[in-house]
C-alpha cells in the first residue's frame, strides 16, 4: 500500500499525506520507505535503513501480505513486535496501521490476524489505525482491478485515515516546534 503499486508516484498516499501536512502547517518530510510486495521479514531487515534517516514518527504498515500469503501469524507478530521495539529504542514515535483480510482466508485465522494489531498497539501503547483501508477496502470504483491496491481516489480516503492517528502525535510531538526546517515523519 504504501509504496503506491500501480498509481503514479504523486498520487500515492504518502504524497497525499505530504501535500496534506504541508498545507496544515506541519513541518515534516514524509519519506515513503514502501516497498511493493514486502512482508512483516522484509520490513524487519530494512530497520536500520529506515533509522539511519533519523525519522521522529514512522507509521508502521506491515504485515499485510503476509496475511494475504498465509504466512503464520505467531512470525509476522514476531516481527511487527521487533520492529515497534527497535524503533521505540530509538526513541521514534510509531503508529501501527492495522490491515483486515478477505473472509475468504477463514474466520479464525482473518479474527486473529486483525487482533494482532490491537494487541501490538495496546502492549506497547501505540496509537493505532485500526484498518488503513477503512472506506476504501472493497470498494471497487476505489481499488485497481486487482482488488487489492487502492487507485488515486482511494488513497485520498487512506490519507484521511492516517492523519486521524497521525495529527494528534504530531500535535503532541515537542519537536514540531521548529518552522525553519522539515523533520522526517
Amino acid at each position: 500500500m504504501t509504496a503506491g503499486l500501480g498509481v503514479a508516484p504523486e498520487q500515492s498516499y504518502p504524497t497525499q499525506l505530504q501535500k496534506q501536512l504541508d498545507a496544515l502547517g506541519y513541518r515534516y518530510q514524509v519519506l515513503n520507505a514502501g516497498v511493493s510486495g514486502d512482508t512483516s521479514a522484509g520490513g524487519l531487515r530494512r530497520v536500520s535503513w529506515v533509522l539511519a534517516g533519523k525519522p521522529r514518527v514512522v507509521i508502521l504498515e506491515l504485515g499485510g501480505n503476509d496475511g494475504l500469503r498465509g504466512l503464520g501469524l505467531p512470525e509476522t507478530r514476531s516481527h511487527l513486535d521487533a520492529i515497534i521495539r527497535q524503533l521505540k529504542d530509538a526513541d521514534v514515535r510509531v503508529i501501527l496501521a492495522g490491515m483486515k483480510l478477505p473472509p475468504n482466508y477463514g474466520e479464525e485465522y482473518t479474527a486473529r490476524f486483525e487482533a494482532m494489531y490491537r494487541d501490538l498497539a495496546r502492549l506497547y501503547e501505540l496509537p493505532l489505525i485500526p484498518f488503513l483501508l477503512e472506506g476504501v477496502g472493497g470498494e471497487k470504483t476505489l481499488n485497481q482491478a486487482d482488488g487489492i491496491h487502492p487507485t488515486a481516489e482511494g488513497y485520498r480516503i487512506v490519507v484521511k485515515n492516517v492523519l486521524r492517528s497521525l495529527l494528534p502525535v504530531l500535535k503532541d510531538t515537542s519537536t514540531n516546534n521548529s518552522p525553519a526546517k522539515k523533520k522526517k515523519a
